[in-house]
């Protein structure tokens, strides 16, 4: 026997949420139709009031085609530190060169696992958020616009890179704090190189 969800609301929006994990959903018309292939048929109306009440925002995916994500999915606020298996963040390249792998500080190429940000996030908050990376010793203190740091701050965290310890978030700045005395350079580096956009 097949399981069944619920119709309800609180159904209904968990699979949303779940759609909107594992998939890189480009419109409301295409997760109708992704519901609907879930025996969920939704109007239009209801299907945004769903991904208003779920906090659902439209972020640049690794293509660079705008995606709905969810806030509550690693690296969004509110989620929980640690990370998910995924591939290495993306890097753009500079002058419009390619998109490359990227390991994370102390992470050799080929290591991967749970200790490794799900792909392209980590790349992609930071290219819309991270304005300036600063170093002293084992510190390094990241600017954002107003308002934007604890998300960066949640994506930092959710990348899990071995070496940092963790980070400190108030509106604008984030205190990112590493493992090794003389780490911070190394590490603003890495968060510089993974911001970089296309140019």
């Amino acid at each position: 026997m097949t399981p069944v969800s619920p119709v309800t609301k609180t159904a209904r929006q968990a699979q949303i949420a779940g759609i909107l994990t594992r998939a890189a959903v480009r419109s409301q018309d295409e997760l109708s139709e992704l519901l609907a292939e879930r025996g969920v048929h939704v109007t239009q109306a209801t299907l945004s009031r769903d991904l208003d009440e779920l906090g659902a925002v439209r972020l640049r995916g690794a293509d660079g085609a705008l995606v709905y994500a969810l806030p509550g999915e690693p690296g969004g606020p509110g989620s929980r530190p640690g990370g998910l298996p995924g591939g290495p963040p993306t890097v753009l390249g500079s002058r419009g060169g390619a998109a490359r792998p990227a390991a994370a500080p102390g992470v050799r190429a080929g290591q991967g696992g749970a200790d490794r940000d799900p792909p392209g996030r980590l790349a992609r908050i930071a290219a819309e958020f991270l304005l300036s990376a600063e170093a002293s010793a084992n510190l390094v203190v990241l600017r954002t616009p107003a308002g934007a740091a604890q998300f960066l701050a949640s994506a930092v965290d959710h990348a899990a890179w071995p070496s940092i310890l963790g980070t400190v978030a108030g509106d604008d700045t984030v205190l990112v704090i590493t493992r090794e005395p003389g780490g911070g350079a190394d590490v603003a580096a890495a968060l510089l190189r993974v911001a970089e956009r296309r140019n």
